[in-house]
């Protein structure tokens, strides 16, 4: 009689391993979701236009894309004007979003920029690179990009017109 052995050819694995190769996947998974969700929550609240700080608000419609790339990109200078700019999003599928929108022209990935006092100073729809959010803070409320690295001389306020100080 043949022994029987040489027809198992593996060893079956230890339960405990099929365990952690799950939760490893489950880990991976999970992980992967997470680096795909929003980097961070823009106020909503329209009501802190006009209230001591210029604002920069993105007119976002969920069920279209050009306001999620909007909102990507000013993801990347969110932090160079914290303090100096409020971001706000104005929800267009919410019933102050659409007044906001109607009041304003403004459509999904439109770029509003308001002054301290929360008069409407620049307009943009659907910028498409970080740089065109820059200059337009520039241009609309003097300011540079004072992000990490930048020289003191480099950060200086620009020049800009009476009429458009925030």
């Amino acid at each position: 009689m043949k022994n029987d052995n040489s027809s198992h050819r593996h060893a079956a694995w230890p339960s405990w391993s099929k365990w952690l190769i799950t939760l490893l996947i489950m880990a991976t998974v999970g992980s992967l979701i997470w680096s795909q969700l929003p980097r961070g929550a823009y106020p909503t609240d329209l009501s802190r236009i006009g209230a001591g700080k210029p604002a920069l608000v993105l007119a976002h419609d969920a069920n279209f894309a050009a306001g999620m790339a909007v909102m990507e990109l000013m993801n990347v200078i969110r932090d160079d004007y914290a303090g100096e700019v409020e971001f706000l999003v104005a929800h267009l599928g919410m019933q102050d979003g659409q007044t906001f929108a109607s009041r304003h022209a403004a459509r999904d990935g439109s770029v509003l920029l308001f002054s301290a006092k929360g008069e409407l100073v620049d307009r943009l729809h659907q910028p498409q690179t970080v740089e065109a959010l820059r200059q337009a803070l520039a241009q609309a409320f003097g300011l540079r990009d004072c992000g990490s690295g930048k020289s003191e001389e480099a950060c200086a306020p620009l020049p800009v017109s009476p009429d458009s100080r925030p």
